[in-house]
């Protein structure tokens, strides 16, 4: 375990070997130090160098030309103390190199005089997310509309925002209902969610754009035609954008209590049925949608009109809506 620990805050395992030889035997000099561990003798000055640059041996008061090892307590606690110094340090520099790129990315002559750019096609606007979240410092806000996330969202989304939740960025999504009628979309939210997103659930989603911070916004340049997005650096759209964001934030609802949704005794197979129901569609038009099988979605939507008391699909929907099951 020792030995582990020297490792880990940079001591060789020779060194390390010998630095705990001489712990247990004071008495023992260079070349006794290298017949017991089997090393020649030069091998052994050298261990004896690193060990005195990093404190943990000094000369000997009782035996003057030799050298003792300093106590572990006192000896590693200082080299832990060595270690936490140079993280600082090692630190400062990133977070100095950190505050360069972003003024260099941020306020370049290009930055400065266009507000609105245009980011042709899915890799540009990818790109551009990608450094967004490297170097955004506060937040992620994205309103998500639509039928379905595609799969490349998806992707995007599984990358990007584990990068910026890992720096600290706070992420808040919110999810237009019918897009959670998808399976793979569904099961996207609620594994955000688990990695630390906030995530809330609105009926009818007024358009799709992701904010960074206070400063950028990013909107398609026409929805669902995958062309690419207008990236806005204007403060006062950012800011009008925002307050539309945080206006649709305070009426939704927690995905956590959709997710839940167990009060019923619904499944998410269950609650998405029957909100499929509600919009009048077909089983063969509900399987399609969600993956099950036609038979697989007759069977359930049989065992929710006997639960609801229900004559008709349709009736099943309105009543699981009147009793506040959807």
């Amino acid at each position: 375990m020792e030995g582990t620990l020297l490792q880990r805050l940079g001591v060789s395992a020779t060194a390390e070997a010998v630095y705990w030889a001489m712990v247990d035997h004071p008495e023992w000099d260079a070349g006794q130090l290298a017949t017991r561990l089997g090393v020649p003798e030069t091998v052994v000055r050298d261990a004896l160098s690193t060990l005195a640059d990093r404190a943990l041996i000094l000369p000997s008061s009782s035996r003057p030309g030799t050298m003792r090892a300093v106590s572990p307590q006192v000896g590693l606690l200082a080299l832990l103390d060595q270690a936490e110094q140079q993280a600082i340090a090692h630190q400062a520099k990133i977070q100095a190199a950190r505050a360069s790129v972003l003024a260099r990315v941020t306020n370049g002559p290009d930055r400065e005089r266009d507000e609105i750019v245009r980011l042709e096609g899915h890799d540009a606007v990818r790109n551009r997310l990608a450094e967004h979240a490297h170097t955004a410092s506060e937040s992620c806000l994205t309103l998500t509309t639509g039928k379905a996330m595609t799969a490349a969202a998806i992707e995007t989304g599984n990358q990007l925002s584990r990068i910026a939740l890992s720096r600290g960025v706070a992420i808040r999504h919110i999810y237009q209902e019918s897009i959670l009628d998808d399976a793979a979309s569904l099961a996207y939210a609620e594994r955000m969610a688990k990695h630390g997103e906030q995530s809330r659930i609105t009926p009818e989603a007024p358009l799709r754009m992701t904010l960074i911070d206070r400063r950028f916004a990013l909107i398609p340049i026409e929805p669902r035609s995958g062309r690419g997005a207008l990236e806005i650096r204007s403060g006062r759209l950012v800011s009008a954008l925002r307050l539309l964001f945080d206006m649709t934030w305070e009426k939704s609802t927690p995905l956590a209590r959709r997710s839940a949704g167990d009060s019923h005794g619904l499944t998410h197979q269950e609650s998405a049925i029957l909100r499929l129901l509600r919009r009048g569609r077909t089983d063969e038009a509900i399987g399609r949608q969600l993956g099950l099988s036609e038979r697989t979605v007759r069977r359930v939507v049989a065992d929710l009109m006997k639960r609801l008391d229900a004559e008709s699909r349709f009736q099943a929907g309105a009543e699981a809506t009147q009793r506040g099951w959807i």
